[in-house]
């Protein structure tokens, strides 16, 4: 004899409705905002990017993703525009980080281009900066700022859009069923 079944089931299907994510912290909040606002930073000054402090870093990192791509004549560039004690400070970092690294880690897939190395070393200093990792970065000059509140902006303009009724929807003599325009004349239809 097969179980019956009178009655349906006490709890609905979890997958039957959308259950809407619990708040957030006021403190989660606050967090998200910063670094959206810092991600609207880098979007608007690239020049970050282009900073040769960033290489004391991670000194190793740089050399493996960027270092390695130079030309002579680019590395020696490199060198003058830095100064003797930048580049002596560089490379005694790195040598001090490869003995650490090489028992904390591998490191990421070797980029095979120039291009590739550019871009993991953007993707690295941009993860650094949303994080708040920079230490010369004054973040207040972003994080106070609602210059960058890009997002909220854009979702304002939504919800406006959304609530705002359309005028030729509401204009002219109203029909039947409230407010919808009766249209007379000519329909855009052409009769042959």
């Amino acid at each position: 004899m097969a179980p019956r079944f009178d009655s349906p089931p006490s709890t609905p299907h979890s997958f039957s409705q959308p259950r809407p994510r619990p708040p957030r912290s006021p403190g989660r909040s606050a967090q998200i905002r910063a670094q959206n606002r810092r991600r609207a930073y880098l979007e608007r000054h690239n020049s970050y990017f282009q900073s040769s402090e960033h290489e004391l870093s991670d000194p190793l990192l740089y050399d493996f993703l960027i270092r390695r791509f130079q030309t002579p004549a680019e590395r020696e560039a490199e060198g003058r525009a830095k100064g003797y004690a930048r580049v002596l400070e560089g490379s005694l970092l790195r040598g001090e980080e490869r003995l650490a690294k090489l028992r904390e880690r591998t490191l990421m897939p070797p980029p095979k281009t120039r291009e590739e190395g550019l871009a993991q070393w953007e993707a690295y200093l941009r993860d650094r900066f949303i994080r708040g990792e920079d230490d010369d970065f004054d973040y207040a000059l972003v994080d106070d700022d609602d210059e960058y509140d890009v997002l909220d902006r854009v979702d304002r303009e939504e919800a406006w859009f959304e609530e705002e009724d359309p005028e030729w929807a509401t204009s002219g003599e109203e029909g039947e069923r409230g407010k919808e325009k009766i249209l007379r004349g000519e329909t855009g239809v052409q009769d042959y």
